[in-house]
């Protein structure tokens, strides 16, 4: 199934953020632009790597006006605990979204169900709900913050510039594209 331009289904789920639980809903998603980062598991292996390179570039993804939500089918207790006893997880600010049902993974097709567990998957969200991107990878493959935090300043341009396009390694500040037909076979 192909997401792009899809809305966001409708959810309620709860959270861990800072030593506090809470509920997050879509409408808590809606207004500025979300990064919902999928990972298999607490307590595993390349997961804290993940989420302690999303929270080195935490500081860029706001000020790009987008709030980052890490999302497993953990409980946000599993999560509490996790942050308590590991220091990469501990320095965690943004939401750390509970799925233990499973309900956005199988909305966003995430879920292995013969693990339990979501891919790693990132999903780009803008202001009004709607998916601009988003990628999957299996299990064991590991993701960069960086491009992430490109791939979404891109998708802020594009939105922003219609009229223009990024080009491959784009990022703010270079030069972008503007399709016409005389461009054709000259890039």
């Amino acid at each position: 199934m192909n997401f792009i331009n899809q809305e966001l289904a409708d959810f309620k789920v709860n959270a861990y953020q800072q030593g506090e639980t809470k509920e997050v809903t879509k409408a808590d998603v809606l207004g500025k632009w979300a990064v919902f980062f999928f990972y298999p598991a607490d307590f595993s292996f390349v997961c804290p790597t993940e989420l302690g390179d999303l929270q080195d570039h935490y500081e860029e993804f706001k000020k790009a006006n987008a709030e980052v939500f890490s999302v497993s089918e953990d409980s946000e207790f599993v999560h509490k605990a996790w942050a308590e006893a590991t220091d990469t997880i501990g320095k965690v600010q943004y939401p750390m979204l509970a799925d233990p049902a499973g309900k956005l993974a199988r909305f966003l097709d995430v879920l292995d169900e013969e693990a339990g567990q979501a891919f790693r998957a990132v999903f780009i969200i803008d202001p009004e709900g709607k998916i601009k991107s988003y990628t999957i990878n299996d299990m064991g493959i590991g993701r960069n913050a960086s491009e992430i935090l490109r791939t979404l300043e891109a998708a802020q341009f594009v939105a922003e510039h219609g009229d223009k396009v990024c080009p491959a390694n784009w990022h703010p500040g270079e030069d972008t594209i503007t399709p016409s037909l005389d461009l054709v076979g000259k890039i």
